[in-house]
């Protein structure tokens, strides 16, 4: 197959936060650069997070990265590595004042020092009292971030191929990654991006569910590359349930409204966090606030006026100075989707699927791992991946509200410098030939010749009614057997699904095809890892199985797309401090 060739040195898949620090770090090197987005790099998801990025600055009160290590790996259940963690967590100030010099439009205290709010699970003196750590931007601090990549990468003058979709990844003969094909969406052009150093930056899957946050371009898609080219994903049985979105919507309500003074109400006007989390109440960790909501719902204490169950979170108590300044865009959310003026009275809200903890292992420079033949760790040469669609592991089963961001710009830069100096050294540009290319461009030309079968959107609704039903906040084995079954037979339909549009310029029926393709077998893996570990543990709550077992299940779960599982341990050696034992998770 004929295609267009395009040469650079290093690839990044996704202009969002992770991808455009990454690709600002190695454009600042004088490399050849190209960013592939499927969404102008401003709309891509980080521009949806609301409440603020994680750092322990100490501009409101003493802090410590050690305090925030602590907070993160008892979120995280135990499941994160701790050598990534603490990484993350001892580069943050910097990382901060670095984006203040780019120009980052951080709120400001008083003293013009970067303004800092209470978010759940950060704490102080390992667990003592709330910390005051996130920096914000108002309630647009992913709004901010994105924008300021954005501008230094033009800047810097990285290539950014925007609206182009990334198809799969193209190998050679000796199994080696030579780049990735990609489609431009306008003009269903097909080319092959030739580079040293591919990085996938492509964000989360939330859209296998039903109700979600995500965007609707959080497809998988970097996952879905991943797993065809013969690699694995870890821990994606870790799905975190955000507390608190808009009933029938699943449009978020950011965390701080909590962490501004904020708290939920059940339908008896009763603070229930109060009996759940009896230290932290609101500012428990997501995975607590969520379970006690779905415990509520259960018991017949929620609102359900128009069939959506739900709680409220009240904020009407706070002035209209603080929501205005500091809440202005979730008043202006919950004023047009729930028709609800927080000022005066509380939102309606409810769980809904927000992000994924699990994902494409790596190391903390961002390369991508796959086990050998003796199940020891391999690096896979030349390929990276950064950010949500990655598993470094610093959120483990469940991840704190603020250090998404904070892994984004962390470990992009990690793997920018990584790649930087690895292409300075000699990472080779691989040759491939051209039934390498036909091997990549297979998926788009099943759908372009697909002539009859069934209708691909049926079968994505029936998938995401699936996760929703039987892999969500809880999780029983009777009923995750059956959806498995479900999946793979929806799997076999998507085989022979049709495409009844096969026109190139802008067929958008086409690229959701392609999604759909990502998002079963991110929904399958999903599945067999859920099914996999026998404990409750963070995210992860079975009711068959409701204490979490460290003797038998702290370890990270790995699938392929064939199914087969396989076992990594979870890193317990920081190099600066003492490793954090497990202990009972209480707030």
């Amino acid at each position: 197959m004929k295609i267009a060739n395009y040469i650079f040195d290093a690839v990044i898949v996704g202009a969002g936060g992770a991808g455009m620090t990454a690709s600002l770090q190695l454009a600042h090197s004088g490399l050849n650069v190209a960013v592939i987005s499927k969404v102008y790099p401003t709309r891509s998801h980080t521009v949806s997070a609301q409440g603020g990025i994680a750092a322990a600055l100490g501009n409101v009160h003493p802090d410590d990265w050690r305090w925030h290590m602590f907070d993160t790996v008892k979120g995280s259940d135990y499941l994160g590595d701790q050598d990534s963690i603490e990484y993350m967590c001892k580069m943050a100030p910097d990382a901060m004042y670095e984006l203040e010099h780019m120009g980052m439009p951080f709120s400001r205290l008083d003293n013009g020092k970067i303004y800092q709010r209470a978010f759940g699970g950060q704490t102080i003196d390992y667990g003592k009292g709330v910390a005051q750590r996130t920096c914000a931007v108002a309630d647009r601090t992913g709004h901010a971030l994105l924008h300021t990549l954005f501008q230094n990468n033009i800047k810097a003058k990285t290539h950014f191929f925007n609206e182009w979709f990334a198809i799969d990844l193209v190998k050679n003969s000796q199994n080696k990654i030579a780049g990735v094909i990609a489609l431009c969406i306008a003009t269903g052009e097909i080319a092959f991006f030739n580079s040293k150093a591919t990085i996938f930056a492509t964000g989360g899957a939330g859209r296998i569910f039903e109700t979600s946050t995500n965007a609707l371009i959080n497809t998988g898609d970097g996952l879905g590359m991943t797993l065809r080219a013969g690699l694995p994903l870890q821990d994606i049985e870790m799905w975190q349930f955000h507390p608190t979105g808009l009933p029938g919507v699943g449009i978020l309500i950011t965390e701080a409204v909590r962490g501004e003074g904020g708290y939920l109400i059940n339908k008896n006007g009763e603070r229930f966090m109060e009996r759940y989390a009896p230290h932290a109440k609101d500012l428990a960790s997501r995975d607590v606030v969520s379970r006690a909501i779905a415990l509520e719902l259960r018991a017949g204490n929620g609102f359900n006026p128009g069939g959506v169950d739900y709680v409220k979170l009240k904020l009407d108590h706070l002035s209209a100075d603080v929501i205005n300044s500091r809440l202005p865009g979730i008043r202006e959310l919950a004023i047009t989707f729930a028709h609800t003026d927080p000022i005066t009275e509380p939102i309606p809200v409810t769980s809904t699927c927000h992000y994924m903890m699990g994902g494409i292992p790596t190391n903390v420079h961002g390369q991508v791992i796959t086990l050998g033949s003796t199940d020891e760790d391999q690096i896979v040469e030349g390929l990276y991946t950064i950010g949500e669609c990655a598993c470094v592991s610093v959120h483990g089963a469940n991840r704190l509200g603020s250090n998404s961001l904070l892994d984004l710009v962390i470990f992009g830069k990690a793997a920018g410098l990584h790649a930087e100096k690895a292409i300075k050294e000699g990472l080779p540009l691989h040759s491939i030939n051209e039934s390498d290319i036909d091997a990549a461009c297979s998926r788009v030309n099943r759908w372009d010749n697909s002539k009859k079968g069934e209708d691909f959107r049926l079968i994505r609704q029936a998938m995401q009614k699936i996760m929703q039903t039987d892999f969500g906040v809880f999780r029983m084995e009777e009923h995750m057997i059956e959806g498995l079954k479900k999946l793979r037979d929806l799997r076999e339909c998507l085989k022979d699904a049709v495409l009844t549009d096969a026109s190139k310029i802008f067929n958008t029926a086409r690229i959701q095809a392609l999604e759909l393709d990502n998002l079963m077998d991110v929904a399958l893996m999903t599945a067999t890892a859920a099914l996999t570990r026998k404990e409750s543990r963070g995210a992860h709550s079975r009711e068959d199985y409701p204490k979490r077992d460290d003797q038998h299940w702290l370890k990270h779960i790995l699938v392929f797309l064939d199914e087969n599982v396989k076992y990594r341990p979870v890193n317990m050696k920081p190099n600066f401090v003492d490793p954090l034992k497990p202990m009972e998770r209480v707030y």
